[in-house]
């Protein structure tokens, strides 16, 4: 398992389709792309329920964060449809806020094979037998574990998924959950085909199923135009009647 999830993890680039429910936002759907020469990222993430449904879609070019706006974003932004974040994690923003899109940064260029790790450190892993998952024979193996546990491996961890895997378990813990039950289907190439991730927290239930696409394809992700986008970094300007 440990080297299947290794393997996926290492290709250049791949797609990956999200589908379920998270909680406060009910059910979501999405679709994302990474590639690692050069590290570009891009997401798109349509929530379907709860208090704000709409779609985002977050890009990571040379380095820039991209987020597209809302509709009355747009409208403030005088019909530009995109914000530019910069090339840093952390910075001030033009009305002199300081700014911290770690988490973005990370949900925008990151490869979600990484917590299919998380089923190593599971006890009770076992294999339940072979599926069919888009159009190619699997095998499914599954188990449980506690975010406790999962964060005491990680100590003894290193490697590039390693942060990537902590901010993972930084959000299962916000969200109150002690278990993760995790389900990962492997092809006969010895790579992650698809994996699920449920468990239960004060803010409820989640349950996300990811499948993986195109496992070494190339990824072209384009910068937003320049005249669409607006820098967060520089102070606001609003354009002369």
């Amino acid at each position: 398992m440990a080297r299947a999830v290794r393997q996926t993890e290492a290709a250049d680039s791949l797609r990956y389709s999200i589908t379920g429910r998270a909680p406060e936002q009910g059910r979501i759907r999405a679709e994302g792309w990474v590639g690692t020469r050069p590290a570009v990222g891009r997401v798109r993430i349509t929530t379907l329920g709860g208090a704000e449904p709409g779609t985002l879609e977050l890009r990571l070019v040379g380095r820039h964060l991209y987020s597209s706006m809302s509709a009355a974003g747009v409208r403030e932004s005088h019909g530009r449809h995109w914000l530019d974040f910069g090339p840093t994690a952390k910075f001030r923003s033009g009305g002199g806020l300081r700014v911290d899109m770690t988490a973005m940064r990370d949900e925008a260029g990151h490869n979600p094979v990484r917590e299919a790790a998380f089923l190593t450190a599971a006890k009770d892993i076992h294999r339940t037998g072979t599926e069919t998952v888009e159009q190619t024979r699997t095998t499914h193996y599954t188990g449980t574990v506690t975010v406790a546990e999962l964060r005491r491996r990680l100590r003894d961890q290193d490697g590039p998924g390693r942060a990537g895997r902590r901010r993972s378990l930084d959000v299962y813990a916000e969200q109150g959950v002690d278990e993760l039950t995790l389900d990962v289907w492997l092809d006969g190439r010895n790579q992650v085909s698809r994996q699920r991730v449920r468990g239960f927290g004060r803010h409820g239930e989640f349950d996300l199923t990811v499948t993986f696409h195109d496992v070494g394809a190339p990824v072209r992700v384009r910068a937003p135009a320049t005249a669409d986008t607006v820098d967060v970094r520089k102070p606001a300007h609003r354009p002369e009647r």
